[in-house]
């Protein structure tokens, strides 16, 4: 890819961050207008409208971290003069620029993303305490966004 068309793309991406994480604190305003615990999750089978919540939220929250993790952090590594490597030593980077808050956190909120997209119809104990976990981790993976997408800005060509 030329120097244009990575400029291109990485603006690209960054557009499409921007709207995930817009998308995706709605979803989140939406959904924990309630406490969302186990007795609330039984009830999705009656409450199609909850259930479509709690399916937007853990799809919205896993594209975003998808997103930011494997396609605009990237393209701003290499935008940036870095060369782009593995998902870890990508993010051990950003922890270095201070484009995130911490390599293992983001880990952290990837099993976290898996516990949501994988495991939610089995248990909902499993998905209660997932679905509150990235309720109260959205803060970060917005400030995140904001800062990929900063730099993305900062690095167009």
């Amino acid at each position: 890819m030329n120097a244009a068309e990575l400029s291109d793309r990485m603006a690209f991406i960054a557009r499409v961050a921007e709207r995930q994480a817009r998308h995706l604190a709605d979803t989140d305003a939406r959904l924990f207008s309630r406490p969302v615990d186990v007795d609330f999750l039984q009830q999705l089978e009656e409450d199609p409208i909850a259930s479509e919540r709690v399916e937007a939220f853990a799809s919205r929250f896993a594209r975003l971290q998808d997103t930011l993790g494997h396609k605009l952090l990237p393209l701003v590594l290499e935008q940036s003069g870095e060369d782009a490597r593995t998902m870890l030593d990508n993010l051990d980077r950003a922890e270095q620029l201070g484009w995130i808050e911490s390599a293992d956190d983001w880990m952290a909120l990837r099993r976290l993303r898996n516990q949501m997209v994988h495991e939610y119809v089995e248990d909902p104990h499993i998905l209660a305490d997932a679905l509150n976990a990235g309720h109260r981790a959205l803060p970060e993976i917005t400030r995140t966004a904001r800062r990929l997408i900063q730099e993305a800005h900062k690095r167009r060509t």
